[in-house]
């Protein structure tokens, strides 16, 4: 069995903009930083809220969904290792416009106060630089999958999306039910079951019982849309060059 992380141990090699770090930064973060799991389908914001602590993922990824008022949700953003959840914390008092939850769960990550987040961001350093980067990556991606929702069909929503998963988890199966992949595409579930079995006939995944297997990675690549390499290239350029080695 893995050894769990002590509380305020960070998941520092694995959360990219942690890692990113100067090592006089990270130690100054250091006591802020407290170990938590993040479970399926754990809420962490809801419209309305106030942040109240920021979240950095060493796994995993959380979902950031807008919620119309007929009760319908679609995802708007992901996040997982490459970032933080919680950004909007930067401006005190600030209430969540959307709904925040885990959609693939990790027991690799930290929670830091907002209050000390944003006295870390106060000091305009490297930490501030990496978050500013990290927002202006988010709302690129965004604007992205919003023309990308518009114009690509669906097929290759689909593929581009199972891209960005199996990079976040880092790993070929994972957990995903017909219900999110609706709320993702903003789909109906009918809709849903096709396009996975135009995947799955043409052997790039397996999909049963709400698990997916990638099967072959290179031909999803080729099903997806442009819009996989133009996010990830948004969000590569967030940290730059490789982690800096801790003193």
């Amino acid at each position: 069995m893995a050894k769990r992380r002590a509380s305020g141990e960070s998941p520092q090699s694995s959360n990219r903009l942690l890692a990113a770090l100067p090592a006089d930064d990270y130690r100054r973060l250091l006591p802020h930083l407290k170990h938590t799991s993040l479970p399926l389908k754990r809420i962490l914001y809801k419209p309305g809220d106030v942040v109240d602590d920021v979240y950095l993922p060493g796994g995993g990824f959380v979902s950031v969904v807008a919620v119309l008022a007929n009760g319908d949700m679609v995802e708007v953003a992901t996040i997982g290792r490459e970032g933080i959840v919680g950004v909007s914390a930067m401006i005190a008092g600030y209430r969540e416009p959307a709904l925040t939850m885990v959609q693939m769960e990790t027991d690799q990550c930290v929670r830091m106060p907002a209050a000390a987040f944003r006295r870390e961001l106060d000091r305009r350093g490297a930490f501030f630089d990496l978050i500013t980067r990290f927002t202006q990556g988010l709302i690129g991606t965004s604007m992205q999958s919003t023309a990308c929702n518009a114009v690509h069909r669906i097929e290759h929503r689909l593929a581009r999306w199972l891209l960005t998963a199996h990079d976040r988890v880092g790993a070929d199966h994972f957990p995903l039910t017909q219900e999110f992949v609706a709320m993702m595409l903003g789909a109906a579930r009918p809709t849903v079951t096709i396009v996975a079995g135009t995947l799955q006939r043409a052997g790039l995944i397996t999909y049963k019982r709400g698990q997916v297997v990638i099967v072959n990675r290179k031909a999803l690549e080729q099903a997806s849309c442009e819009c996989y390499r133009a996010t990830t290239a948004l969000l590569d350029r967030v940290s730059g060059a490789a982690p800096r080695a801790r003193a």
